[in-house]
């Protein structure tokens, strides 16, 4: 009469309000979501839900299915996790295109290793190499990167939008200015990850196009290194916003919008056959809600 898909879909439906946020946990499109569940109606006899509030309210029936899907799947998936215990360890090799994720993506790994005992994680970080081209030939399997590319047979799952923030020491002359305009940042050292320069979101989509430059790019290793160079005065930076949150509490740092803001999002990249492996769906989703785990 139903399935477990059919409970996943209820879930799905009830922890994410719409049809359309719950179709996008599950990897499938709005109408094939839609059509699932109407199928299941017509099994049933009834509707499950209100197809046109919001958030979904669902009916008797379709309640009693949640609670069971609450119930059952939990089990399920316990059983299904035992079961393959012996089975050869599964990798995830995943390849971030981001030197400062530490912050939420640590918290999302090891919440993943509790889900998936059996999975053993791997990371790329070779310079000079093309991440997408290694998804293709098998030797990745994620590549979280803000860079579509679009190649035939990747899916590119999208995760959260985040606005790539400047950076200077207080009390900075670029505090000033309301309004940060590209000709303001070309006087000034611009401290960076070791990064090829054409691919700095910074020059590519601010200094670029309005044809500036800046005096002088220095490469930094790492994050604090980094926001000690700043605060120090060695130049500014642009650096994504969750960097900001954890270091402009501390005085050590100003940060400004430019322009009208930068506005980025962070795709993960997956081979489109790996779009429903259990692993790669607990990552992607709990990625979706990093706020939650930031």
């Amino acid at each position: 009469m139903f399935e477990l898909k059919h409970l996943r879909s209820l879930r799905a439906l009830k922890e994410r309000g719409s049809l359309a946020a719950a179709a996008d946990s599950l990897y499938l499109s709005q109408s094939a979501l839609s059509h699932q569940l109407s199928e299941l109606e017509q099994r049933l006899g009834g509707p499950l839900f209100l197809r046109k509030s919001k958030p979904i309210r669902f009916t008797a029936d379709g309640l009693r299915l949640v609670t069971l899907a609450d119930t059952v799947l939990p089990q399920v998936d316990g059983v299904m996790q035992y079961l393959r215990r012996e089975q050869t360890t599964v990798q995830l090799r995943l390849h971030v295109e981001c030197y400062s994720c530490i912050r939420w993506l640590t918290p999302a790994l090891q919440l993943l290793q509790q889900r998936h005992p059996e999975l053993e994680l791997s990371f790329a970080a070779q310079p000079d190499f093309l991440p997408q081209q290694a998804l293709l030939q098998g030797d990745l399997d994620m590549v979280l990167t803000a860079d579509l590319l679009p190649e035939e047979g990747i899916y590119y799952a999208p995760l959260f939008d985040f606005e790539m923030r400047l950076v200077v020491p207080v009390g900075h002359r670029l505090t000033g200015p309301d309004v940060i305009t590209p000709d303001l940042l070309g006087d000034e050292v611009l401290l960076s990850y070791p990064v090829a320069p054409q691919r700095l979101d910074v020059l590519r989509h601010f200094m670029t196009p309005a044809g500036i430059k800046p005096k002088q790019i220095k490469n930094v290793d790492n994050t604090l290194m980094l926001m000690q160079m700043v605060a120090a005065g060695w130049g500014i930076a642009v650096l994504p916003d969750w960097v900001c949150q954890e270091f402009e509490p501390q005085g050590l740092i100003a940060s400004k919008a430019l322009g009208d803001g930068l506005w980025r999002r962070l795709h993960a990249a997956i081979r489109i056959g790996d779009r429903q492996q259990p692993a790669i769906r607990t990552l992607v989703n709990t990625l979706r809600r990093r706020t939650l785990i930031a």
